[in-house]
């Protein structure tokens, strides 16, 4: 299972929101690439970045991305925003080895089929989900479809993975749901990273026995409450 450090951007700074609030902001550290080399000297070799801004349609942050980039950690997925073929090949030749796209991935089937058979095993689906359904547009529309529904439907697509974020347990560091991700990982055809209230170990353990392909670390990262060495060792167990 491959353990990935979390990287929100928000105004060219690593942020951590509670919820994905963007009033509710825990963390903020402003240089992105310091913190990407931080977490390449703990020990990870994944990062998950997001752009918060052009998630929400209030800017964007390909500076910082290029920057974190640079640094050359490992594997790279990037996501936010990412709603047309040409923003596809502008984040993958910064040098990111996987695009996520989610909102029009979600409501544009025919889009869909057709990206991911021109980028094979580049690109990542998310859905984010609240209440068992998937939610867009920065998690402030709901598709009313649900998640395992969706996930099941997008079968026979040259996609690396799915990426399921629990919202509601997003930033609170509670936990996760393992009825969720049990439900979603026996639906889906493709490996799924799980991200939303990872606490520690034992959230860890539960994804991996699940047969989660991966794991997100934000909040509780940044907290110091999952200490990374002890996170890392999931991946070589």
């Amino acid at each position: 299972m491959n353990v990935f450090a979390a990287l929100d951007l928000r105004g060219g700074a690593v942020v951590q929101l509670v919820g994905g609030d963007p009033a509710a902001e825990r963390v903020r550290l402003p240089d992105a690439a310091a913190v990407a080399r931080r977490w390449r000297d703990a020990g990870f070799r994944s990062l998950h970045v997001v752009d918060l801004d052009a998630a929400l349609g209030t800017g964007a942050n390909e500076e910082a991305v290029e920057a974190i980039a640079r640094e050359r950690l490992g594997l790279l997925q990037v996501g936010g925003g990412i709603r047309d073929r040409d923003a596809i090949t502008r984040v993958l030749a910064l040098g990111v080895d996987r695009a996520i796209v989610g909102t029009r991935a979600v409501e544009d089937g025919v889009w869909l089929e057709d990206v991911a058979t021109a980028c094979p095993g580049r690109l990542v689906v998310a859905a984010d989900v609240r209440d068992g359904v998937v939610v867009t547009r920065g998690w402030t529309e709901s598709a009313a479809l649900p998640a395992t529904a969706f996930i099941a439907g997008i079968g026979g697509l040259p996609l690396a993975a799915v990426l399921v974020t629990d919202v509601t347990r997003e930033g609170r560091e509670e936990g996760i749901d393992g009825a969720l991700f049990d439900r979603v990982i026996a639906a889906s055809p493709y490996p799924v990273i799980a991200a939303g209230g990872i606490a520690g170990r034992d959230d860890l353990m539960m994804l991996r026995d699940m047969g989660a392909a991966g794991a997100v670390l934000g909040m509780a990262l940044y907290t110091g409450r999952i200490d990374p060495a002890e996170a890392l060792e999931m991946e070589n167990e």
